[in-house]
């Protein structure tokens, strides 16, 4: 049994003296981690990466959620980056941003 000393934090251990990120790394991670935060936006990016394009109407019959609320996660997904969204008449077709989702891979990576 390894014995630690009253004052020692039982969490700390000697590691790397990493260099705090820059404000913009830190909050572009966590704008984009953010947008994923929800289970069900990451249902959502998981069915778009898994098809070329997707109206809402059809997100919304994979979901067990009202067409109000996928909209309302669809946002924010958009509003990050994550997930782009194009007009096509009366609906609007949803895809994946892959140059957010690459940033977002290099920025985890790096954390």
């Amino acid at each position: 049994m390894v014995k630690v000393k009253a004052d020692s934090p039982k969490c700390c251990t000697a590691g790397e003296n990493l260099a705090l990120p820059d404000v913009a790394w830190a909050e572009d991670l966590a704008k984009l981690t953010w947008a994923l935060a929800h289970p069900a936006r990451v249902r959502i990016v998981r069915l778009l990466l898994s098809r070329v394009s997707c109206v809402c109407g059809e997100i919304v019959e994979e979901m067990p959620l009202a067409q109000s609320t996928v909209s309302q996660h669809l946002k924010i997904l958009k509003e990050t980056g994550l997930v782009q969204g194009e007009i096509d008449g009366p609906r609007v077709c949803y895809c994946i941003n892959k140059d957010a989702l690459a940033k977002l891979k290099k920025l985890v990576a790096n954390l």
